[in-house]
C-alpha cells in the first residue's frame, strides 16, 4: 500500500515537472497576433517575455485596453440619453442620424479587438512564448487608442453630465464590477508568476511585481469607498417611485400629441409633463423646441418659414401642420416598427396639440400634470401676459382641478400664488430650504444627475417631494428607487411600470460577506499559483544541476525513474500531448 501511494505521488510530481507542447495551438496564437503560423521558441528562464520594442507595444495594448472598456463603459451606460444627443446632433447638422448607436457599434469594435489581442497575449505568455505583435496589429491599437481618447474628449466637452450618469452608475454595477476584476487579475496570476521566476533581473522582477500587487490591492480595498443607496437594510426599501410621461409615451407616439399621452395613461403614468408656447394669436400648445422642424412637416407647408419660432404662428396655421409622421420617419426611439397597422395610422395623423386638449385628458383621467412655460419672443402680442393667458385656461377652458396642476414655471410665482393658491408650488432648482417653504414649493423637479438619497430625505421631512427627470433606463430607475425619490418623468413609462424591485439590493452584511469571500477566495488561489510555480522552477533547476555533476550517479537513477514512471502513466498517448522528458530536465 505504502509503495502505491509512494509511486502515485511520484507520478504525480514527474507530471507536474513535465511541460506539454501544444504545438497547434501556440502556433494558432503566435499566427494570430503576429502573423508568425511558425513555431515559437519559448523564453529561456532568465529571459525576459519580449524585447523592449514589444513590451512598449504590449504596454500600449494594456493602456488601450483600458480607455477602450472605460469608452464603452462610458457610452454604454449613457444610453438614458441617446435620444437627446440624436437631437442635439440633429439641430447642428440639419439632419436626423441615430448617431448613438453608431458611436456605440464603434466602442463595441474597438473593444472586441483590443481584448482579443490582449486575451492572445496573454494565452501566449502562459505558455512561455515571446511576444512579437504584427505590424499591422500596432497600427489597429493606435487607432483603436486614438478615436477613444478623441470621442471620450469630445463627449466630455459637449455632453459632460454624462460622467455624472457614469458615476451615478457604479451604485448599481460596482459590486459586479469588483468580482470581474478580481477574478481578472487573479486569471492573470499564472502568467505573472511563470514569468516572475524564470526573470534573472531583479528590476524587471520587482517592477512586474509591484505593478502587479498595486491594481490587485487597490482591487481589493475598492469596496471601501464604494456607496450604494441600494445598499440598505431588509425592510427599509419605499414604494417604487411614480411615473410621470416625458411628453407623453415618446416610445410609443409622437411626442406632446394626444396620442402620445394617451399611450403614457395606458402605460400606468400617475402624471403627464410637457412643454407649452403661446401662439401669435394667444392659443397655449405643446412644443418643446423653439422652432417647429424637428416635430412638424413645417418644410413642406411653410417652406419659407422653417426657422421661424413656433410662437410666431397662428393656431389655425399650427393645426394645418402634421405632427406625427416625423415619428414614422426618423424613428428616434427604434420603436415605431413595433406599432400594429392602427396605431401607425394614427401616429402618421396626429396634429398639433392645445394646453387645453391636454388637460382635458388629464381631467378625465385624473393624472397630475407638469410643464414648462415658454416665454414669447420679443413683439409677441402675449410677451407680457404669458402667465395670465395660460392661467385662464387652466380655470376657465378646462374642467381640471387645480390642485393637479404641478406649477413649475418660476415668473411671477407670487401673483400665481395669489390668483390660484391651489396650484401645487414646484421648483426647477435646489434652494433653500427657507426659500422654498415661503414661496410654498411643495415638489422639487429636478435632473437625474442630481440624484442624493441625503437631500431627498433632508426636503422629505419638511414635507418637499422629489421627482427627478428624465429616467428611462431600469438601472437608474433603481437608483431613484433605493434614494428615496417619490416619482421620476420617464420616455419609458411602459417598461419602467414592469419592474417589481430595484435591479439591485442588498443589506450591508450580504454585501460585506460577498467582498471579503471574493477577495480572501482570490489571495488564497493567487498563492497557490505562485507556490506551484516556485516550487516547479526549484525542481527543474536541481534537476540541471544533478544532470551537470552526476553524470552516472543520481541523475541517471531519477532519469530512469521518470522514464519508468512515464512508460506506465502516459502509456500510448496522442504525440501531440505527450511531454518531452527533456523538457524536464532542459533547465
Amino acid at each position: 500500500m505504502a509503495s502505491t501511494v509512494s509511486q502515485w505521488f511520484r507520478s504525480l510530481r514527474v507530471k507536474l515537472l513535465q511541460r506539454y507542447e501544444h504545438q497547434p495551438f501556440v502556433s494558432c496564437l503566435a499566427g494570430l497576433y503576429g502573423c508568425q503560423w511558425r513555431h515559437n521558441k519559448r523564453s529561456q528562464p532568465e529571459g525576459c517575455c519580449c524585447n523592449k520594442l514589444e513590451g512598449a507595444s504590449f504596454a500600449v495594448l494594456v493602456a488601450a485596453f483600458c480607455l477602450t472598456l472605460l469608452f464603452l463603459y462610458f457610452w454604454g451606460q449613457a444610453k438614458n440619453d441617446y435620444n437627446d444627443f440624436d437631437w442635439f446632433n440633429f439641430g447642428n447638422l440639419g439632419f436626423w442620424f441615430p448617431w448613438s448607436v453608431v458611436l456605440l457599434a464603434v466602442a463595441v469594435v474597438f473593444f472586441t479587438y483590443v481584448t482579443v489581442l490582449v486575451l492572445l497575449a496573454v494565452c501566449l505568455l502562459s505558455e512561455g512564448q515571446k511576444l512579437y505583435l504584427h505590424w499591422s496589429h500596432k497600427i489597429g491599437i493606435l487607432v483603436s487608442l486614438t478615436v477613444s481618447v478623441i470621442a471620450m474628449a469630445v463627449l466630455s466637452n459637449l455632453w459632460s453630465k454624462e460622467w455624472r450618469t457614469l458615476l451615478l452608475s457604479f451604485q448599481i454595477t460596482a459590486p459586479f464590477l469588483h468580482v470581474g476584476g478580481v477574478l481578472l487579475m487573479t486569471s492573470l496570476a499564472w502568467p505573472v508568476a511563470l514569468h516572475f521566476f524564470r526573470m534573472k533581473s531583479r528590476v524587471r522582477r520587482g517592477l512586474m511585481m509591484a505593478v502587479y500587487l498595486t491594481v490587485l490591492l487597490s482591487l481589493y480595498l475598492v469596496p471601501l469607498g464604494f456607496y450604494s443607496p441600494c445598499i440598505k437594510e431588509k425592510g427599509t426599501l419605499g414604494p417604487a417611485p411614480a411615473l410621470i410621461g416625458h411628453r407623453g409615451a415618446p416610445m410609443l407616439a409622437p411626442e406632446n400629441t394626444l396620442m402620445s399621452f394617451e399611450k403614457a395613461v395606458e402605460a400606468g403614468c400617475d402624471g403627464l409633463e410637457t412643454d407649452v408656447t403661446i401662439s401669435f394669436d394667444g392659443v397655449p400648445f405643446l412644443m418643446h423646441d423653439y422652432t417647429l422642424q424637428r416635430t412638424t412637416n413645417i418644410h413642406e407647408v411653410f417652406p419659407n418659414r422653417t426657422n421661424t419660432p413656433a410662437a410666431r404662428f397662428t393656431w389655425n396655421e399650427l393645426e394645418s401642420l402634421n405632427a406625427g409622421d416625423w415619428f414614422l420617419s426618423h424613428n428616434p426611439f427604434g420603436t415605431a416598427g413595433s406599432l400594429d397597422a392602427d396605431d401607425r395610422q394614427r401616429a402618421g395623423n396626429q396634429s398639433v396639440c392645445s394646453l387645453q386638449a391636454f388637460l382635458q385628458l388629464a381631467a378625465q383621467t385624473g393624472k397630475l400634470v407638469i410643464f414648462d412655460l415658454y416665454r414669447p419672443p420679443r413683439d409677441h402680442p402675449f410677451r407680457d401676459t404669458w402667465i395670465q393667458r395660460t392661467l385662464e385656461v387652466i380655470q376657465n377652458e378646462s374642467s381640471i382641478h387645480s390642485s393637479q396642476v404641478l406649477w413649475l414655471p418660476s415668473n411671477l410665482r407670487a401673483l400665481v400664488q395669489e390668483l390660484d393658491p391651489e396650484l401645487q408650488q414646484t421648483s426647477g432648482s435646489r434652494l433653500p430650504l427657507e426659500e422654498l417653504q415661503s414661496n410654498h414649493i411643495v415638489k422639487l423637479n429636478l435632473d437625474y444627475t442630481s440624484m442624493s438619497a441625503e437631500l431627498i430625505r433632508e426636503y422629505a421631512a419638511v414635507n418637499i417631494t422629489t421627482n427627478l427627470y428624465v429616467i428611462s433606463q431600469p438601472w437608474l430607475y433603481s437608483v431613484a428607487w433605493c434614494a428615496g425619490v417619490h416619482s421620476v418623468t420617464t420616455n419609458a413609462p411602459q417598461l419602467l411600470s414592469t419592474i417589481g424591485s430595484p435591479l439591485f439590493i442588498m443589506s450591508p452584511d450580504e454585501y460585506k460577506l460577498m467582498w471579503i469571500l471574493t477577495d480572501l477566495m482570490s489571495f488564497v488561489l493567487i498563492l497557490l499559483i505562485f507556490f506551484f510555480h516556485r516550487w516547479r522552477e526549484r525542481e527543474l533547476a536541481f534537476c540541471t544541476g544533478s544532470r551537470i555533476k552526476m553524470e552516472g550517479g543520481t541523475y541517471s537513477k531519477f532519469k530512469k525513474e521518470l522514464s519508468d514512471i512515464w512508460s506506465v502513466s502516459s502509456g500510448n498517448s496522442a504525440a501531440e500531448k505527450t511531454p518531452s522528458l527533456a523538457a524536464v530536465t532542459e533547465h
